[in-house]
């Protein structure tokens, strides 16, 4: 009786201090859920989310939150159930190779814009060349948030 006692005692003492431990958390991770080919943007829906076993992390380089994936544009083919590496992403273009886009020169108050054509595809921040449609001049510029060319200045 006396051995029930405790045993049922210990079993309950060992449930409490479950209860109170706290919970090793398991690192999420998110993978693809289908093939994802170059060239696509990535999507929320493409995308599921993995437990990694205990004691298991991801390797740096992997990309584990869905803001860092979503919206961005495959370089090369990302395979179901496989880590997605930054290094595999890239942003999506503002503007695209042999597309029409205003280019402008601003210094100060000076503000002169003119029509020229992407001679290579460009996210925001990149620095791309554009052909000068009126001279054919080819020049090289920062791509904008508007999808404009900032040139010099």
């Amino acid at each position: 009786m006396i051995r029930h006692a405790l045993s049922r005692f210990a079993a309950a003492a060992l449930l409490a201090a479950s209860w109170a431990a706290p919970a090793m958390s398991a690192e999420v991770v998110l993978v693809p859920s289908r093939v994802i080919y170059p060239g696509e943007t990535v999507e929320a829906d493409a995308l599921k989310q993995v437990v990694l076993a205990e004691g298991k992390v991801a390797p740096d380089n992997v990309v584990v939150v869905l803001d860092a994936l979503e919206g961005k544009v495959a370089k090369r083919t990302l395979l179901p159930g496989r880590y997605v590496q930054a290094t595999a992403l890239r942003e999506a273009y503002v503007v695209e190779k042999g597309v029409p886009v205003e280019m402008v020169f601003m210094t100060g108050a000076l503000s002169i814009s003119a029509s020229a054509v992407t001679l290579q595809p460009g996210s925001i921040g990149d620095v791309v060349k554009v052909r000068n449609i009126d001279s054919g001049k080819i020049v090289s510029g920062v791509v904008m948030a508007d999808g404009r060319v900032r040139i010099g200045g």
